[in-house]
């Protein structure tokens, strides 16, 4: 089973909450660590990747907060998990191992960059929006 970090899961969930703040409207980094029982400093730092990816804007001020930037049906959770651990591979073979099979490639790397490919595709078609309808739905 492949992990992200937990910035991940709180990034994610931040969407969610975002995604469902009425439109127009910010929500305070002191409401969304609250709602996820973080330190706002910890939330901070998260949404500061977010808004580095481009998926959340901030906007300052007494009234001020965060929002989503994008069209929220334009944000998959791969943009999501990109925007806080990057784009690097999650596995790679070392140099010590490439020599062991006859310099074709690591044939282990191969199967787990198949498997990751496969991952990154049905993330791309699962949208933030998507799982935001269905808590709202639950709330009401």
């Amino acid at each position: 089973m492949m992990k992200y970090s937990k910035a991940t899961n709180y990034a994610l969930h931040t969407m969610v909450f975002l995604t469902n703040t009425p439109k127009g409207k910010s929500m305070n980094v002191e409401t969304l660590a609250d709602m996820q029982k973080l330190s706002p400093t910890y939330l901070s730092k998260i949404l500061t990747k977010l808004v580095k990816a481009g998926l959340v804007e901030s906007n300052p001020g007494v009234n001020g907060g965060y929002r989503i930037s994008k069209r929220p049906q334009e944000v998959s959770f791969l943009d999501v998990i990109y925007a806080i651990e990057g784009q690097t591979s999650l596995f790679s073979c070392s140099s010590d191992h490439e020599d062991s099979f006859h310099n074709e490639g690591c044939l282990i790397e191969q199967v787990m960059v198949d498997a990751e490919n496969n991952m990154k595709e049905e993330l791309s078609k699962k949208f933030i929006i998507d799982i935001a309808h269905e808590i709202d739905k639950k709330m009401k």
